[in-house]
């Protein structure tokens, strides 16, 4: 069943074309992961889906209803975000950061919400509740921010670059981490990522775009094995995970 979809998507920023006609569908329990060189579209179509842009033609549906037909708040509400810097209210300690979601939705145990999500991406509350984010690794803070986006259970999530600003071994650990959760929740993800390895660990599917088109869509196997464009080679063989 799909979950999300674009359909002949375009958007243009002061003239610029940042989407030029794309279409894309994403299964339920899929993760779909966006490559693609800065500029490409990648964060403009992510922040399609929680109407954090509007496109400028085209339609952008979640669960077959045009978001512009719903409530933005409502629709963030089912949307769990992670943008690159993790987004964190540096004043609020740990445990209140997680449990704004559930708070603003008024679910009846906020904070209890919250515990829950942080045992989910491996940090204890006894241990990381009462912390303020200056006070956690990089890692730490962003699993932070994957808590606060799933603590009141969204049906989708989106990341934005999640962990492309920590160090490789941080990295390669929220990565696990990551494989843990959607593994235990099969939700409906969208990953955008400049790293083609990352999007072969993570994603079910690897959609590459470049200047605001879809070069190809496909398992990661089917992407290495046979590119669609010389773009796409080009990034398979600058990535090295492809043949030599």
């Amino acid at each position: 069943m799909t979950a999300l979809e674009v359909s002949d998507v375009r958007k243009a920023y002061a003239g610029v074309v940042a989407l030029a006609g794309v279409s894309l569908r994403i299964a339920a329990g899929e993760c779909l992961a966006l490559v693609g060189e800065s500029g490409s579209g990648k964060t403009t179509l992510l922040r399609l889906f929680n109407r954090m842009v509007a496109p400028d033609a085209g339609a952008v549906l979640v669960d077959g209803t045009d978001v512009g037909t719903v409530d933005p708040f409502a629709l963030r509400c089912r949307m769990g975000y992670v943008p690159q810097s993790g987004g964190l209210l540096p004043h609020w300690r740990v445990l209140r950061n997680v449990a704004l979601v559930p708070w603003l939705e008024r679910l009846p145990d906020p904070e209890g919400a919250a515990r829950a999500a942080l045992e989910l991406v491996g940090l204890p509350p006894a241990t990381f509740a009462d912390r303020r984010p200056a006070e956690l690794s990089g890692g730490q803070r962003q699993r932070v921010a994957i808590a606060r986006a799933l603590a009141a259970q969204p049906r989708y999530l989106l990341l934005d670059e999640a962990f492309g600003a920590l160090d490789a071994i941080t990295r390669a650990d929220v990565q696990a981490a990551f494989l843990r959760i959607r593994d235990r929740l099969r939700i409906t993800t969208l990953l955008v990522t400049h790293d083609l390895r990352e999007a072969a660990l993570l994603g079910d599917r690897i959609a590459v775009l470049r200047r605001g088109t879809l070069e190809q869509v496909g398992a990661p196997a089917d992407v290495f094995a046979k590119p669609a464009t010389e773009y796409v080679a080009e990034l398979v063989r600058k990535s090295g995970v492809g043949p030599p």
